[in-house]
């Protein structure tokens, strides 16, 4: 058994926030690219100059809105992260044409976990990608939420998720040094998914994120 679940850092907006959460031990840091809402949006000139700088062994995140395969594959052929987060649900092109176009590149699908529905949901697009990550946004709204959000959801369903799914869970939304040892007992998630909790003023704050890493050592 791992010691600890793997921790990923989102919303990185330089180099020196990469560094850091690096050198803190984040397993993987999340670059935003445009969304239709929510913070952390970095211009992808700078998200292809952190994906280079990203060392062997930590996971490169590009957080997409894009709901077109072909354009998600347009866009990652400039930015070259390794992992890809969907952040809206695919609707044209295949998972298995993301696949083909970018060997090697990891597929997380994002679920906005809003009830039994997003249970069905994430047990259908489970087979097509490596991981899940379950956060709290809302895609239904005239502007979408897709992240950023710093709400809970309720984490039986991503429970519920993680046991169907058969897949890497990540846990979003809200998640802080005061109730990772509760979301960690209820879901048993493979990694969390931090954003402001860990930072002040909305620059990454080292001491919040060793505090955090602290406690989620004690995890496992």
């Amino acid at each position: 058994m791992r010691s600890r679940p793997r921790i990923k850092i989102c919303c990185i907006s330089s180099l020196e926030e990469a560094h850091t959460a690096i050198k803190c031990g984040a397993d993987a840091v999340g670059l935003v690219s445009k969304m239709p809402s929510g913070p952390g949006v970095i211009d992808e000139n700078l998200i292809a100059e952190i994906a280079r700088a990203i060392p062997p062994g930590v996971a490169s995140f590009l957080l997409t809105s894009l709901q077109d395969a072909d354009a998600i594959i347009t866009q990652h052929r400039r930015l070259r992260t390794n992992t890809i987060q969907i952040c809206d649900r695919l609707e044209s092109g295949t998972y298995d044409d993301l696949r083909k176009a970018m060997p090697g590149v990891g597929l997380v699908q994002v679920v906005h976990v809003s009830g039994p529905e997003s249970v069905e949901e994430a047990r259908e697009v489970a087979r097509h990608v490596d991981a899940l990550l379950l956060d709290s946004g809302n895609q239904s709204l005239a502007v979408k939420e897709l992240g950023g959000t710093g709400r809970t959801h309720d984490w039986q369903w991503s429970r519920e998720i993680r046991e169907a799914s058969g897949k890497p869970v990540y846990l979003a939304g809200g998640i802080n040094g005061s109730n990772v040892s509760a979301a960690w007992e209820t879901v048993r998630p493979f990694g969390f998914d931090l954003c402001s909790s860990v930072r002040t003023n909305g620059l990454l704050d080292a001491d919040k994120l060793r505090e955090f890493m602290n406690r989620a050592s004690d995890l496992g």
